[in-house]
């Protein structure tokens, strides 16, 4: 009789999925925010994203090179990283900035820790954060989208920190994109539909995004500006790069915990520091901030949440 039992280690449950196909899918979902971007921003905008991005997969194709190590840039992660450090960009900057910006996210966010996988802050924040300490002026400096002349270069979010008159900003414009900001950021439907089809595929779960956004909905208005209880919520979630940040960056695998209870905990708090920074702190935007606050406190969240192993 043959011997029906086999051994093998884990894992044993056996998906049709890879590092590289989950990569692209996540690219895939990005694309319509960068058409949108481009139509919003004019071609100014195309050439911010592809230098982001040639600039991403050349450096880590170099630095692999250069320490002996196997090529990975058909894996897409580097893709990624120079995609969405370019949607957190103004599409009116030289165009070093996303060269310099990306060299930095691969090499000191991604490739010093020893590649994918490995590092603990996500990649493209650490290059948006670099550019942001460098070159502020660049950085902080937007463009109202075609054919809005008139529209000031201010943020909606920087309206609302200096409490000036931002009702020039109806809750559509906000949501299609009608607004000064960042090349991928922009456009909050472009992105639902990319985050709508993240989650419909299982690439990501609910729990980080819902958690991180109705954190900054609550804080925003019981602490708002106007007084308490009386916050702009929907103003606070359309504006700025939350859905971004919610959606794309704070989901990141490798830097965001394991366990859903976790990534609970790790909403929470990006929701709360987000809201913070928002609200009194001297930058009107504090997404970039809050995921790289919260990566650190990954391992903690994970030791802390982990699940009860069977039997005990």
């Amino acid at each position: 009789m043959k011997n029906r039992l086999i051994v093998s280690p884990s894992p044993h449950i056996y998906k049709d999925e890879s590092v590289e196909r989950i990569m692209w899918m996540v690219i895939l979902s990005l694309v319509p925010a960068g058409i949108a971007g481009i139509i919003i921003f004019g071609i100014k905008a195309f050439k911010v994203i592809f230098l982001g991005i040639v600039s991403a997969v050349s450096s880590e194709w170099l630095l692999q090179r250069l320490t002996k190590k196997k090529i990975t840039i058909s894996d897409g992660s580097a893709f990624l990283t120079g995609l969405l450090l370019s949607y957190t960009l103004p599409s009116d900057i030289p165009f070093w900035i996303p060269i310099l910006g990306s060299f930095f996210a691969i090499s000191i966010g991604k490739q010093i820790f020893g590649g994918l996988g490995q590092n603990i802050f996500n990649p493209a924040l650490v290059g948006r954060i670099f550019l942001v300490a460098s070159w502020p002026r660049y950085i902080t400096h937007f463009i109202p989208p075609l054919g809005y002349d008139a529209v000031t270069s201010a943020t909606p979010l920087a309206l609302l920190k200096r409490q000036e008159i931002f009702e020039q900003f109806s809750y559509i414009d906000l949501f299609l994109g009608k607004k000064p900001g960042c090349i991928g950021e922009v456009c909050v439907l472009a992105l639902l539909l990319g985050a709508i089809f993240l989650l419909m595929r299982g690439y990501i779960s609910w729990h980080i995004p819902i958690t991180y956004i109705t954190t900054v909905a609550l804080f925003t208005y019981v602490f708002g500006a106007k007084g308490l209880f009386r916050g702009d919520w929907l103003f606070n979630i359309l504006s700025g790069g939350l859905i971004l940040g919610a959606f794309f960056m704070a989901t990141d695998y490798v830097t965001s915990p394991l366990t859903h209870k976790g990534q609970i905990i790790f909403g929470i708090g990006c929701g709360l520091i987000t809201a913070v920074i928002r609200l009194w702190g001297g930058n009107p935007e504090g997404v970039n901030y809050s995921i790289l606050i919260m990566n650190a406190f990954t391992p903690i969240i994970d030791r802390y949440t982990k699940n009860r192993i069977y039997g005990r």
